[in-house]
């Protein structure tokens, strides 16, 4: 089974393009979900003993955690120890699954792919992006959203010119989900008939 990466910078349109790899029939793993998942049972024990009073009710109060991890290193990194394991053991669950199933290849949609080391598990990385005007534009639509905000978003991410540079694969998604659904759908092509000529990544052995 072929382990396909997907990511792209915020405002790019990954999650529609996620929904796109999922309507072509591949299963597809949100790490977001996981950790939203993870936030609501497994995980809030930890982090309330890590952090206590950032669980109302059994479940993870992201706004309250937020208050507490933003702008302390330490903290943070308080928290990925808790989160990431459990994350990487759900991914490991689901790809198991996934192979069971017979799938030809299944997807990780893993938002800080690169940050985290991430791609050392994938066959292929397929980053999605998007003019930086169209980006912009996205994300200031967003409640809440300011340009400080934004910035402050895109200094924590590895830039998309190097996502695009690292990439296998782009999905450009700035001219609408049709074009989109396209571009999915002739990768899809491309990796799954072998003809992409490309040797396989060095992954983690036993990574899944």
């Amino acid at each position: 089974m072929i382990v396909i990466g997907l990511t792209g910078s915020i405002g790019m349109g990954k999650s529609t393009t996620a929904g796109l790899f999922a309507e072509a029939g591949l299963p597809v793993h949100s790490a977001d979900a996981a950790v939203h998942e993870l936030y609501r049972g497994a995980a809030a024990p930890a982090i309330e003993a890590a952090f206590p009073g950032s669980v109302r009710e059994g479940v993870v109060d992201r706004d309250l955690l937020a208050d507490r991890v933003l702008g302390d290193p330490a903290a943070l990194k308080r928290l990925e120890a808790i989160v990431h394991p459990l994350v990487r053991e759900a991914e490991r669950q689901f790809l198991e699954a996934a192979e069971a199933s017979g799938a030809p290849a299944a997807i990780l949609d893993i938002p800080l792919l690169f940050e985290t080391g991430a791609e050392k598990r994938c066959d292929r990385i397929v980053v999605v992006s998007a003019p930086f005007a169209v980006q912009r534009a996205r994300v200031l639509a967003r409640p809440g959203m300011s340009e400080a905000k934004f910035q402050a978003i895109l200094a924590k991410q590895t830039p998309d010119a190097e996502k695009r540079g690292r990439a296998d694969h782009v999905v450009d998604t700035s001219r609408g989900i049709e074009d989109a659904g396209r571009q999915v759908k002739a990768i899809l092509d491309e990796i799954l008939t072998g003809g992409d000529g490309r040797a396989e990544r060095g992954r983690d052995p036993g990574s899944h």
